[in-house]
C-alpha cells in the first residue's frame, strides 16, 4: 500500500514548525523585577549625568568643586561599600566573599578621597606627596583584583590554575611593558631624586595593570552565576581602572585639580559598583540564591537517557554561553586570542621604544622575555590538554557508537524537510531492512497512512510545547517492513507488511531523533486479552459483558432520524438448550462441550451478518438481531419470530458427537426493544419469555408480553408472605382418607398442606407450591409437613387410631442434604411412631436424578419400616423407577385418573398398568377419584385403593378423627358400563347418586377437587 503523496509535505510542515533553538521560554515579570530595574537605571543614570555636567561647568565655583571633587567622590564610594557589605552579608548570596572584599575596596577610595578633601577643603592647602590618602588609594586595587579572582570561574585542575595565572601576567605583562615604553620610564626618570616619590608614581599604575588585567582574565573566564552583577561591578571597576590611568598620565598628573570632569568617572565607577549587587532584580535572586538548586533543562540535541519526563519547573533565565555552545562565536574567539594578542602588544611596546631611537630597556626586555616564556608554557600545557580531550573524545564517540549500533532500538534521525539523515544498523534486525536503504527515504513513506494523520498531528503538538515541560514524546504507530514493496500482495509475497512500532521522540538541530522498538508482539498480546476478556473460552462467541455492551449499543448508537423505527424492530433471543444437563450426566462432559461448540457454530452461521450470537454461560445462548428500519412492525415481528422457529429447529437437530447422535431442544424467548429500555431490562424480558417456553412444554418460541413480568412480581410477593407464613404459623396440616376400594375401609392418609393467610383466604397446595418450588422455601416447608404428619400421627396411634400416613416427598428432596439420611429415624423415634406407619410417596422423578443414590437412600428408609409409594405410575419415567426402586405402592398418574370414563384409550392403557401392578403383587391407588362413576370403572379394572372427593375431601384432626373411628367411607354401586360402550358421552348408563353433597348427578353442579379450589388473586 503506497502513501498518500501528500503525506511528505504533512511531516515536513510539522518538523518546520519547531521553535529556534535556544530561544528561552517567556518568564513572567513580578515586583522587583526588570521593571524596577529600568527605574534604578535611569536615576542611576540621571545623577552621574548630574555629576558630569556640574564637574564640567566647574560647579560654579572652586570651593564647591573642591567640595564636591573630594567629599562627593568619597561619599559615591562610601554608598558602594555599604551597597557591598550589606549584600555581601545576606546569607543565601552567591560568591559572597568577592562582594565583602569590593565593600572593603570601596572603603579603602571613600577614606582616600576623604583625607584628599581634608587637606585641600579643610586645611586648604595642597596634599603632600606622599600622604595618607596615598596608603588608602594604594589599598583599593588589591582586594578588587582578589574580589575578581573570586568571581571569575575556578578551575577544576591544577592545569587550570596554571593557565590562570598564566593568562593574568600576559595581560597584565603585554600592559606593563606597553605602559614602560610609552609613560613609565620617563615617570621614574622625572622623579629620581625620591625613591619614595619614584616608587609612589610606578605603584598607581602598576596597581592598575593588575586590575585591568584582572577585569580582562574575568570577563573570558567569569562565572555564569549573577552574571548581571557581575558585568555591573566589572564595568565599574573597569571605569574607575581608566580614569586612574588618565590621572597618572604625565599630561593630566600635573594639571589635575578636585572637581574637575575626571571626578566624574570615579564617581560614576563607585555608583556603578554600589547599584551591582541589585542589578539582578528580587525575582533572579530568589531563583538562584540556593546553592542545592538544580533546574534540568532539555537542551537541543541532548538525549535524555529514555528517563520518563520530569514534572515542569519554574522557568530560571540563564544565559551560560556553555550550555549553548555556538552562540558567543566573538567573544569565544577572543579568548581564545588573548595569548597572541599579549605577545602582539609586548613587540608594540619594543617596537614604539626602537622607533623612537631609544634603546631597549631592561625592564622591556625582562618583562616581554617573561610574556613569551609565558606564552610558550601555556601552549604547551593547551597542547597537552587538548590531546588529552581528544582522546576522550574519541572515547567517548567509541562508546556512544557501539551503544547505538548494539542497540536492539532503531535510532533515526530525520531532518526539517522529513528525510531520514541516519538510521541505526538494528533496522535490518527490525525492520527487514538495511540502513543504508532507509537513509536517504521519507519519512512519510515508512508509516502506515492510516496513522500519518495521528503522527504528523502529535509531532505538531510536541514541537509546539516548550521543551523544558515536554523534552519527549511518545509516538505509537504502524511501521512499513519487509523490502517496502507499495501493495499489499507484494508486501505479503515478499515477506513485508506491517510491524507495531513505539518511538520515543526528542528534538535534535532543528528536526527529530526516534528511538523505536517493535511492540507487535506486545499488541498482539493486549489484542488476545481483550479478545478473552470479551469471549467465551469455549466458543469464541462474544459473553455476556459485551453482549450486553453491543446490546447497549444498539439501543443509544442510533441517529436521530431513523432510531425509531429501528429501536423497536431490535430485538433479543434468550436460548437455552433443554437436556443439556442429560448430556453432562450420561457421557460426560467432554462430550457435552462439543455439543456447545457444535450449537455455536450453529448458532453463529443462522443469524445475519450485523447481528451478535453469544454464549451468556452454561447452556444460555443469546442472539441480538439489530433492527432494520423497517415501518411495518407486525411484519417485522413474524420476521424474528420465524427467524427464531428456524433457529429452534437448527439447534435441535441430532448432534453428531464420537460417532453418536445425541439430541437436545431449545427453548426461546424473544423481546423487543421499546423506547426507554436498556439492555438489561431487554435482556430480562427476553429471558422471562424463555422461562416461559420452559413452563409451557419446552421446545418452543414464547414472545415477551408484560403480562410475565406481572406474574413475576406475583411470584417474589406471595414468595414473600409464604417466606413469613412458614415463621407465623399460617400453614395447617389436613389429611384425606384413602379407602380400600373392595370394602369401603381406610387403609391410610395423605397429609395435605394448606395455608391460610391473615387476610383468611386458604391457599391450596397447587398455588404456593408452584411459588415453593424453589430452594430454601421448598426444604423447610418440607420438613414442617413430615414433622407435623408424624406428629399427629403419634398422637392418633396413642388414642388407639393406628392408620399409616402418607407424605409426599420430592425425589430431589430425599437427595438433597436439607434432609439428611437419619433425619427420618430421629423424627420417629422421638414421637414414637411404629415403623410401619409411614408410607414415604416419591414423586417428581426426572431424568436428572440420580437413581443409584436415590435406590440407597430409599432402601436405608425401608430398613426402618418405612413404606415407599411411587407417585404418578404412568407417566414419565415411571416404568424406570419402577424397575431400578424398592417400591411398595403403586400411585397412578392423576391424568390416567381423570380421564379413565371418557377416554377408551386411557381406560385400556390405566387396565394394563393394573395388571403389571396386580401381577408385581403390589396395592394401587388412584389419586384424583372425584366421581362416583371413577370408583365403578377403577375397582372394575382391579384398583385396590382410592383416594378423592369421591370419598371425602380433605380433613382437620377432629373430623379425621371422627372419619378414622368409623373406620369406612360409603361406596357407590351400580354397573360398570361405561358411556362409550354406547349411550351418551361423559356419563353411565346407570345413575349413581353422589357419595358427598346428598344431591342427584342432574339435579347440581359436578363436584370438585378441594385441591382445584380457584383462589382468589392476592
Amino acid at each position: 500500500m503506497s502513501s498518500p503523496p501528500t503525506s511528505t509535505p504533512l511531516l515536513d510542515g510539522a518538523l518546520r514548525t519547531q521553535a529556534p533553538k535556544g530561544t528561552p521560554p517567556a518568564e513572567p515579570s513580578s515586583p522587583g523585577g526588570p521593571g524596577s530595574n529600568t527605574v534604578h537605571q535611569l536615576l542611576l543614570a540621571l545623577i552621574c549625568a548630574g555629576y558630569a555636567v556640574g564637574s564640567a561647568l566647574g560647579w560654579g565655583s572652586d570651593r564647591v568643586a573642591l567640595v564636591m571633587g573630594d567629599f562627593g567622590l568619597s561619599a559615591a564610594a562610601a554608598a558602594a561599600s555599604v551597597s557591598c557589605f550589606l549584600y555581601g552579608r545576606t546569607r543565601r548570596v552567591r560568591l559572597r566573599p568577592a562582594w565583602l572584599l569590593f565593600s572593603f575596596s570601596s572603603a579603602m577610595a571613600a577614606l582616600g578621597n576623604l583625607v584628599w578633601g581634608w587637606y585641600e577643603v579643610v586645611l586648604e592647602r595642597p596634599v603632600p606627596s606622599p600622604s595618607y590618602a596615598d596608603v588608602f588609594f594604594l589599598c583599593f586595587a588589591p582586594p578588587a583584583i582578589v574580589g575578581l579572582l573570586v568571581l571569575a570561574a575556578r578551575p577544576v585542575t591544577k592545569a587550570g590554575w596554571v593557565c590562570l595565572a598564566l593568562d593574568a601576567w600576559l595581560i597584565a605583562g603585554s600592559l606593563l611593558t606597553l605602559s614602560w615604553s610609552l609613560a613609565l620610564a620617563q615617570a621614574a626618570e622625572l622623579d629620581g631624586p625620591s625613591v619614595a616619590h619614584a616608587a609612589l608614581t610606578l605603584a598607581y599604575p602598576l596597581l592598575d595593570i593588575a586590575l585591568v588585567s584582572m577585569v580582562l582574565v574575568l570577563h573570558f573566564r567569569r562565572s555564569p552565576a549573577n552574571r548581571t552583577p557581575v558585568n555591573t561591578a566589572v564595568s565599574a571597576l573597569a571605569l574607575t581602572v581608566m580614569c586612574d590611568a588618565l590621572f597618572t598620565s604625565p599630561l593630566m598628573h600635573n594639571n589635575y585639580r578636585s572637581g574637575q570632569l575626571l571626578d566624574a568617572g570615579w564617581f560614576a565607577g563607585s555608583l556603578l559598583l554600589a547599584y551591582a549587587p541589585w542589578a539582578a532584580g528580587r525575582h533572579h535572586r530568589a531563583s538562584v540564591a540556593g546553592h542545592t538548586r538544580v533546574v534540568h533543562e532539555h537542551l537541543p540535541g541532548q538525549r535524555t537517557g529514555g528517563r520518563p519526563p520530569q514534572p515542569p519547573r519554574p522557568p530560571v533565565r540563564r544565559a551560560d554561553p556553555s550550555r549553548f555552545p555556538g552562540t558567543r562565536p566573538i567573544t569565544g574567539s577572543l579568548a581564545a586570542l588573548t595569548p597572541y594578542l599579549a605577545a602582539a602588544v609586548c613587540t608594540l611596546g619594543i617596537l614604539y621604544t626602537v622607533l623612537n631611537g631609544r634603546s631597549v630597556d631592561r625592564v622591556v626586555l625582562l618583562t616581554g622575555g617573561a610574556v613569551v616564556l609565558a606564552l610558550v608554557v601555556r601552549q604547551g600545557i593547551m597542547l597537552l590538554d587538548n590531546i588529552t580531550l581528544t582522546q576522550e573524545l574519541a572515547q567517548k564517540e567509541n562508546h556512544f557508537r557501539s551503544l547505538v549500533q548494539g542497540s536492539s532500538d532503531v535510532i533515526m534521525i530525520a531532518a526539517p524537510s522529513g528525510v531520514l539523515r541516519y538510521v541505526s544498523p538494528a533496522a535490518a534486525g527490525v525492520y527487514g531492512r538495511s540502513a543504508e536503504d532507509l537513509v536517504g527515504t521519507e519519512l512519510a513513506d515508512l508509516i502506515h497512512p492510516e496513522d500519518l494523520g495521528c503522527v504528523v498531528h502529535e509531532v505538531r503538538r510536541f514541537l509546539a510545547a516548550s521543551p523544558r515541560e515536554e523534552p519527549t514524546t511518545r509516538i505509537e504507530c504502524r511501521f512499513r517492513s519487509g523490502d517496502g514493496g507499495t501493495s499489499r500482495s507484494s508486501a505479503a509475497e515478499s515477506g513485508g507488511g506491517w510491524l507495531n512500532v513505539e518511538s520515543t521522540v526528542s528534538r535534535h538541530h532543528g528536526g527529530l531523533i526516534f528511538n523505536s522498538r517493535d511492540v507487535t508482539e506486545r499488541v498482539r498480546l493486549q489484542a488476545q486479552l481483550q479478545h478473552n476478556a470479551e469471549h467465551d473460552p469455549l466458543t469464541d462467541l462474544p459473553n455476556r459483558a459485551l453482549f450486553t455492551r453491543r446490546v447497549q449499543q444498539a439501543l443509544s448508537g442510533r441517529r436521530s432520524s431513523d432510531r425509531g423505527a429501528a429501536l423497536r424492530n431490535t430485538a433479543v433471543l434468550f436460548i437455552d438448550l433443554d437436556g443439556f444437563k442429560a448430556v453432562n450426566d450420561t457421557i460426560g462432559h467432554q462430550a457435552g462441550d462439543e455439543l456447545l461448540v457444535q450449537a455455536a457454530r450453529r448458532l453463529q452461521d443462522a443469524v445475519r451478518q450485523g447481528d451478535t450470537a453469544s454464549r451468556l454461560g452454561g447452556d444460555e445462548f443469546a442472539a441480538l438481531i439489530v433492527g432494520d428500519g423497517t415501518r411495518d412492525r407486525g411484519a417485522h415481528e413474524g420476521h424474528i419470530l420465524e427467524l427464531a422457529d428456524r433457529l429452534r429447529i437448527t439447534l435441535s437437530q441430532p448432534y453428531l458427537i464420537d460417532g453418536n447422535e445425541v439430541r437436545v431442544a431449545a427453548s426461546i424467548g424473544v423481546a423487543f426493544a421499546e423506547a426507554g429500555f436498556g439492555a438489561g431490562e431487554l435482556l430480562r424480558n427476553a429471558d422471562l419469555a424463555m422461562y416461559r417456553a420452559k413452563a409451557a412444554g419446552k421446545d418452543r418460541v414464547e414472545l415477551y408480553k408484560p403480562q410475565m413480568q406481572q406474574d413475576v412480581v406475583r411470584k417474589a410477593a406471595l414468595a414473600t408472605r409464604l417466606r413469613a407464613a412458614l415463621h407465623d404459623g399460617e400453614f395447617a396440616l389436613l389429611h384425606q382418607p384413602v379407602v380400600r376400594l373392595e370394602d369401603g375401609r381406610i387403609s391410610s392418609v395423605a397429609a395435605q398442606p394448606r395455608w391460610r393467610s391473615s387476610q383468611g383466604v386458604l391457599f391450596t397446595p397447587a398455588e404456593f407450591l408452584r411459588v415453593a418450588d424453589e430452594g430454601d422455601r421448598t426444604a423447610e416447608l418440607g420438613r414442617w409437613m413430615l414433622e407435623q404428619a408424624v406428629e399427629q400421627a403419634a398422637d392418633r396411634t396413642a388414642s388407639g387410631l393406628n392408620v399409616p400416613v402418607v407424605v409426599q416427598v420430592g425425589a430431589r428432596r430425599l437427595l438433597d442434604r436439607s434432609l439428611p439420611p437419619g433425619s427420618v429415624e430421629a423424627l420417629l423415634t422421638r414421637h414414637g411412631l411404629p415403623s410401619g406407619s409411614l408410607v414415604i410417596e416419591l414423586s417428581d422423578i426426572d431424568a436428572g436424578v440420580a437413581l443409584e443414590e436415590l435406590e440407597r437412600r430409599l432402601a436405608a428408609l425401608r430398613r426402618l419400616g418405612v413404606r415407599i409409594a411411587l407417585d404418578g405410575f404412568g407417566g414419565g419415567m415411571a416404568i424406570t423407577a419402577l424397575r431400578r426402586l424398592p417400591v411398595d405402592v403403586l400411585k397412578l398418574d392423576r391424568g390416567l385418573v381423570e380421564g379413565v370414563v371418557e377416554s377408551a384409550r386411557l381406560h385400556k392403557i390405566t387396565s394394563g398398568l393394573l395388571r403389571i401392578a396386580g401381577d408385581l403383587g403390589l396395592p394401587s391407588v388412584a389419586e384424583g377419584v372425584d366421581l362416583p362413576e371413577q370408583v365403578v370403572a377403577l375397582r372394575a379394572m382391579g384398583c385396590t385403593h382410592g383416594q378423592g372427593m369421591a370419598f371425602a375431601g380433605p380433613l382437620d384432626e377432629y373430623r379425621l378423627r371422627r372419619a378414622l373411628g368409623r373406620g369406612s367411607c360409603p361406596l357407590p354401586h351400580g354397573p360398570a358400563e361405561p358411556a362409550f360402550a354406547g349411550g351418551c358421552a361423559g356419563v353411565y348408563t346407570g345413575g349413581v347418586p353422589a357419595v358427598l353433597g346428598g344431591g342427584s348427578r342432574g339435579g347440581g353442579t359436578a363436584l370438585r377437587s378441594h385441591d382445584e379450589t380457584p383462589v382468589p388473586p392476592t
